[in-house]
């Protein structure tokens, strides 16, 4: 399971044209759901997205977490995370979980996010999604268990 986080000032998702979710302050996150993926591998990550410190406190140093700031999170599944890009010039998916199986995991997941308290809000699984953000820094990291 990948996690992309990426610490922004507004995040959206539109479908069809319409937006379906947005956020302020906070995280943007995109997860990938690779096969043998489990749920010991969501609570792991949500943990540690939960408690990730990349803001900043008064003295400018990263040591804030999306809690701390009382910030928001806007979750999206992203299988081309689990795309293999070893060989060649196009990217397979045969570590991608299949959606069957990886929809309750990321369902799972966000569940994970919100017992923290975060308000947590999500795209729309295998929708044809365009993603908007104002990235904060830019600060973006990548999260794998």
């Amino acid at each position: 399971m990948k996690v992309l986080v990426q610490k922004v000032i507004s995040a959206s998702v539109t479908v069809e044209g319409k937006i379906v979710s947005k956020i302020a302050d906070g995280y943007l996150l995109l997860i990938g759901v690779e096969k043998g993926d489990d749920k010991s591998k969501a609570e792991y990550l949500a943990k540690k997205v939960a408690n990730f410190r990349i803001f900043t406190d008064e003295n400018d140093k990263m040591n804030l977490s999306v809690m701390d700031v009382k910030g928001e999170i806007l979750a999206v599944s992203q299988f081309t995370l689990a795309a293999d890009l070893s060989r060649g010039n196009r990217p397979g998916f045969d570590t991608a979980a299949l959606p069957h199986d990886a929809e309750p995991l990321y369902e799972y997941f966000v569940e994970q996010l919100r017992s923290f308290g975060i308000p947590v809000k999500t795209g729309i699984f295998q929708a044809d999604m365009k993603v908007a953000l104002v990235n904060d820094g830019p600060c973006t990291f990548l999260l794998q268990k």
